[in-house]
C-alpha cells in the first residue's frame, strides 16, 4: 500500500484482513451499482460477483468513495446506499481529488477503480465492459480515460471487451497504441461485451487461469502496468451481433435527438438498448458480470500462489547461499 495515500484509505475489515495475512483480492467497481444498473437488479448482481469470488477462493472488494476517503470494501448498507441514491457522483481520474475534497459520494468508474486498487496492493479486478473511443471521435475527441489508465496503473482487468455501442477497431488501436495486453481467455477473438464471439483477432490467448497469472506476474515483474484478460459473455446468454447493432443504432439516434452529452452519453445508450431488448441486454450484461467476476477470483488465487511460490523459492535460495558463504 503507497505509505503517503493511507490518511484516504478506509479498508473493510475483511479487506483489511485478507491484506494483512496476502490472501487473495479482487476488486470491483461502484459505477456499475450507481450508475450501471437499475435497483434492485444493481443489488442483486453486486451480491451475486461477490459470492462467486469467494467461491472461487479470493476476497471481493468493491470501491467506492464516501465522506472524504476511499473505501476498499462496503458494507451491506453502503451497497444499499450505492444502490438507490440518486446523488451519487461518477468517478473518473480527474474526478477523485474533488470528489474527495468535497466529501461527496463517488461511484468509481474503471479507471478510477484501477487507481484505488493500485493504492491498496490489489492488482486484479472485474468489471463488465471497458469504456473506449466512442462512435464519432474523430470528430468528438470522446475517449474513455480506461483506456489510458492500463499505460499507467498495474492492474488486470477481467472484462468481456468493451461495450458494443463503442467504435471497436479504433478501441482496439488505441490500446495497441498504449502498449496494453489483452489477453483471451479460452478464445482468439475479442468479445462484443453482450455478443460472445466477433470479427475481430486477438494475438494472445491462454485457456486457464494459472497461466494467466504467471504471465501477469511476469509483466509486472518486467516493470510494465495494466493489461487486460478478455472473457467472453456465457455462450447461452450472448446475443447475435447483428441484432444489437440495430438496437445501437436506433439508441445512438435517439441519443442525437437528446441533450445527453459527457458522462451521461453511456448510461442513456445503455438503457435504451436495454428498453428495445426488452430487458435482453440487461440479463446478458449480469450473466457476464458474474462470469467475469468468477474468472477474476481464479486469477486472483493462482496468482496469489504464484507471489507466494517466487517468495518461497527467493527465500530458499538465499537461505542456501548464507549456508555456503558460512562453509
Amino acid at each position: 500500500m503507497i505509505e503517503h495515500i493511507l490518511p484516504f484509505i478506509k479498508l473493510s475489515p475483511t479487506v483489511k484482513n485478507a491484506l494483512h495475512h496476502k490472501l487473495p483480492i479482487v476488486a470491483l467497481e461502484s459505477t456499475v451499482i450507481s450508475h450501471g444498473l437499475p435497483y434492485p437488479d444493481n443489488r442483486d448482481v453486486t451480491t451475486q460477483m461477490m459470492t462467486a469470488i469467494t467461491e472461487s477462493g479470493a476476497i471481493p472488494a468493491v470501491i467506492a468513495l464516501i465522506g472524504g476517503e476511499i473505501h476498499i470494501g462496503l458494507t451491506d448498507d453502503e451497497l444499499e446506499m450505492f444502490a438507490t441514491r440518486s446523488d451519487i457522483l461518477k468517478i473518473s481520474r480527474p474526478d477523485i481529488a474533488y470528489c474527495l475534497s468535497t466529501k461527496s459520494l463517488g461511484a468509481t468508474t474503471v479507471s478510477a477503480t484501477m487507481i484505488c486498487a493500485a493504492y491498496a496492493g490489489i492488482r486484479v479486478f472485474s468489471t463488465g465492459g471497458l469504456g473506449g473511443v466512442h462512435r464519432g471521435a474523430e470528430t468528438t475527441f470522446d475517449i474513455s480515460a480506461d483506456l489510458t489508465e492500463f499505460s499507467k496503473t498495474p492492474i488486470l482487468v477481467v472484462c468481456s471487451g468493451v461495450k458494443s455501442i463503442l467504435d471497436v477497431p479504433k478501441t482496439l488501436e488505441y490500446l495497441e497504441t498504449q502498449g496494453v495486453p489483452i489477453i483471451g481467455y479460452q478464445t482468439d477473438r475479442f468479445p462484443l461485451f453482450f455478443t460472445h464471439s466477433s470479427d475481430y483477432s486477438l494475438t494472445q490467448s491462454l485457456n486457464n487461469p494459472h497461466d494467466i497469472a504467471i504471465t501477469a506476474n511476469l509483466h509486472w515483474e518486467l516493470g510494465l502496468p495494466g493489461m487486460v484478460v478478455a472473457n467472453p459473455i456465457p455462450a447461452h446468454a450472448s446475443i447475435q451481433g447483428e441484432v444489437v447493432e440495430e438496437w445501437i443504432n436506433e439508441a445512438v439516434e435517439q441519443l442525437n435527438k437528446s441533450n445527453v452529452a459527457g458522462k451521461a452519453v453511456t448510461p442513456f445508450i445503455l438503457s435504451k438498448v436495454s428498453a428495445l431488448s426488452e430487458g435482453k441486454t440487461l440479463q446478458a450484461n449480469k450473466a457476464l458480470l458474474i462470469n467475469n467476476a468468477r474468472l477474476a477470483g481464479q486469477i486472483s488465487v493462482s496468482l496469489n500462489e504464484a507471489l507466494c511460490g517466487s517468495l518461497c523459492e527467493f527465500t530458499h535460495s538465499y537461505s542456501l547461499l548464507r549456508e555456503r558463504r558460512k562453509g
